[in-house]
């Protein structure tokens, strides 16, 4: 199957070509490479890239049809685009609060476009979108559920939640097939050391640890240690991003059966993605130091506003209804994998 990914050249988009490729589909990536990685498109994953804004009509109409000029003696070329797996987003909390204007033109206004691209045809084209646990707010209760309040406090969150609001009312006007993942804490790295997180600025917390034990940065700044938890810091769901993929394609194939025997709902599929076991910034802390054999330098600050004590998510519909099992759930392989491949890109 032909899939488009958009951000495909990000983390968690890089991850999902691998996993389609190595499950018999052919992706093409389309990315503005603002945040992510033509070497890696190129280099390690092998697909056609094609550098272009999601949102840009001139850009995506001929990805979709073939026409591209990108696409002339690939695959794609006058091959139609068969489903979409869309990572395309900003995501950084401050910035979005500090300038949401970029954040609903990039998130909402862009993926309107896409959308109404993928409902221009004969037929709908399938999408699966990547949203975040940050749709929900405030936990009100742990483990998390897909039928937890909706209430995000920031720009990010909400053009996430505004984003599934559009994918359902096209899914019910148009009959556009669609699956929503809400993911928790996306974390490690392939197993192969090829592939990992590369952002920048970074502001996850397992590669701000390794950037301080490798000596790329100088000391880690812990939010708060004052919270309601057993050692006073943040307790987050780690998911290990390559099972986050294997969860993408999953979901598409699930997608396409329903599709196949007439069985769609009127909504999208919703499913959150995490381990259902949270772990606190300082046991994070505690299993990298024995994973790299290294320590580091702590700073506490003040708690950062909105950052709840426990995220925690519960990923039972993903398993029973996916048929989904991460392969790495333990929080020192996640944390051996990003580790790799931090030396590889960062120390060799």
């Amino acid at each position: 199957m032909r899939v488009l990914v958009t951000g495909g050249a990000g983390y968690i988009g890089s991850h999902a070509v691998r996993a389609l490729t190595r499950a018999g589909h052919q992706p093409l990536v389309l990315d503005n490479l603002v945040y992510g990685h033509a070497d890696i498109v190129r280099d390690v994953l092998g697909v056609p890239l094609v550098n272009g804004q999601v949102g840009n009509p001139d850009v995506l109409q001929p990805l979709l049809k073939g026409t591209h000029p990108d696409l002339v003696g690939s695959v794609f070329e006058a091959k139609t685009i068969e489903a979409v797996l869309h990572f395309a987003a900003y995501a950084y909390v401050g910035e979005s609060v500090a300038d949401p204007a970029k954040y609903y033109r990039n998130n909402l206004g862009d993926t309107l476009t896409l959308l109404e691209a993928l409902v221009g045809g004969d037929h709908p084209i399938p999408i699966v979108f990547s949203s975040t646990c940050a749709t929900y707010g405030p936990p009100q209760s742990i483990p998390m559920t897909e039928g937890h309040p909706q209430a995000p406090i920031n720009p990010y969150g909400r053009s996430k939640w505004m984003v599934e609001h559009l994918l359902r009312d096209f899914c019910k006007a148009y009959g556009l097939p669609s699956v929503i993942f809400r993911y928790f804490n996306a974390a490690g790295a392939d197993p192969d050391g090829d592939l990992g997180e590369d952002h920048d600025p970074e502001t996850h917390l397992i590669p701000r640890v390794l950037d301080v034990m490798s000596g790329r940065e100088s000391y880690l700044q812990i939010f708060g240690d004052d919270y309601p938890t057993p050692d006073g810091t943040c307790i987050r769901d780690y998911i290990h991003v390559s099972d986050l993929a294997d969860a993408h394609v999953l979901g598409l194939e699930r997608l396409l059966r329903l599709r196949e025997r007439n069985e769609l709902p009127n909504e999208p599929l919703i499913y959150n993605l995490g381990n259902g076991t949270g772990y606190s910034v300082q046991q994070v802390i505690e299993a990298a130091k024995s994973v790299t054999g290294r320590g580091l330098l702590a700073h506490v600050a003040k708690r950062r506003e909105g950052d709840p004590a426990q995220l925690v998510a519960s990923a039972e519909r993903a398993r029973v209804e996916l048929g989904w099992r991460p392969r790495y759930p333990e929080l020192h392989t996640i944390i051996d994998h990003a580790w790799r491949w931090h030396q590889r890109r960062h120390l060799s």
